[in-house]
């Protein structure tokens, strides 16, 4: 069914072409308005019916076929503009069948409304001619139906078009992701590996562990645990590889408990219908964010908000650590995909150093409203 709204474009078309049939009707007929008043007001309609041609096009194939029988019966020899505008348009909306039949009926319809003005047979015929030519409603058909697949042809280019890009897309994703397994992961265990036993080793002989051993190892483990998740979201094409969401969020603050950042957790509102791309997304903004606050912000606590709205997800993690609005702050690489994340699905993104000290980011992702 076509939902296109009727415009002031669409209603210039239907007054203009109203005022044309009013006229070659007052010219043909050589008399006023109110000397036939049903057939000029049949002629007006039949134009005016044209401003909904796109919004309903075989009711208004009908109606100007209706009230081009009606002023043909009523004794006016007008073209039927009207109706081959109607002809183009259902057409062009794909109602082949509909318009093959209502004109069929229209052909035979108008030498016998002709008839019924007093015309004998042969009159009737010759005037209803002039009223639909055969060879003016096979051309009007066949515009719409040309355009009709010329659209159809540019609708199909432009989907090929975005699939090959999205399928370009999936397969430099998934080269990067290769590429950084390969390159990366093994040294990166190496690393954690060694670190790790240099640390039991020591402990097992009694003697005491550099601090700098200790952090070795703790960035080792984080360094493999952000690897995994990068590799996890480079891979995840929602075919198979494990997708995160707002439903392990609870597991990013636990997380960051036992690195030692006192965590709340806030949930608000009711989820209903969120899309993947922005439920994954409202989960990589508090990953994010809470693997920044361990890094930099020298915090001792943060909070973790999110909130369900009917037409959004607000997600809000704040910190308590040494960020201050005087503070010159570098976005980091992190902050620079968060914003870029958000700004793909529409939303927005506000990251800022608190008046009472300690750094929010305050992310708002659009839900959009199920039909």
């Amino acid at each position: 069914m076509n939902r296109a709204r009727i415009g002031p474009r669409d209603w210039l078309i239907a007054v203009g072409v109203a005022a044309v049939l009013l006229l070659t009707g007052l010219s043909a007929d050589r008399s006023s308005l109110g000397d036939n008043p049903l057939g000029f007001a049949l002629l007006g309609a039949g134009g005016l019916a044209l401003a909904a041609r796109r919004r309903a096009p075989v009711a208004v194939l009908v109606v100007t076929g209706v009230c081009a029988v009606g002023y043909q019966a009523a004794g006016l020899e007008v073209f039927a503009v009207a109706y081959l505008v109607a002809v183009y348009a259902a057409m062009r909306a794909g109602h082949r069948t509909a318009t093959v039949v209502t004109s069929v009926i229209m052909l035979a319809a108008l030498p016998v409304a002709a008839m019924t003005s007093g015309l004998p047979v042969g009159d009737a015929l010759i005037q209803a001619r002039g009223v639909l030519e055969l060879a003016w409603l096979v051309a009007a058909g066949a515009a719409g139906e040309a355009l009709r697949q010329a659209e159809r042809r540019a609708d199909e280019a432009e989907r090929t078009r975005e699939e090959s890009a999205l399928r370009r897309a999936d397969e430099e994703r998934l080269h990067i992701a290769r590429e950084l397994h390969d390159s990366l992961t093994h040294q990166i265990s190496v690393i954690k590996v060694q670190a790790e036993a240099a640390v039991h080793l020591a402990r097992k002989r009694g003697e005491p562990v550099p601090q700098t051993l200790l952090t070795i190892r703790d960035a080792g483990r984080e360094a493999a645990r952000e690897l995994r998740a990068t590799l996890e979201a480079l891979r995840d094409d929602d075919g198979g590889a494990l997708v995160h969401g707002l439903d392990q969020v609870m597991d990013l603050v636990q997380r960051a408990r036992a690195n030692g950042l006192d965590t709340s957790l806030t949930i608000e509102g009711h989820r209903m219908g969120v899309p993947a791309t922005v439920d994954r997304t409202a989960y990589r903004i508090v990953q994010e964010s809470l693997t920044n606050v361990s890094r930099h912000a020298a915090a001792a606590t943060a909070s973790v908000r999110v909130e369900y709205r009917p037409d959004a997800i607000i997600v809000q993690v704040e910190d308590d650590g040494v960020a201050t609005p005087a503070s010159a702050r570098v976005p980091g690489v992190g902050l620079l995909g968060m914003r870029e994340r958000i700004s793909a699905l529409g939303g927005q993104l506000r990251a800022e150093a608190r008046s009472e000290g300690g750094f929010a980011v305050h992310a708002e992702l659009p839900v959009p409203r199920a039909s």
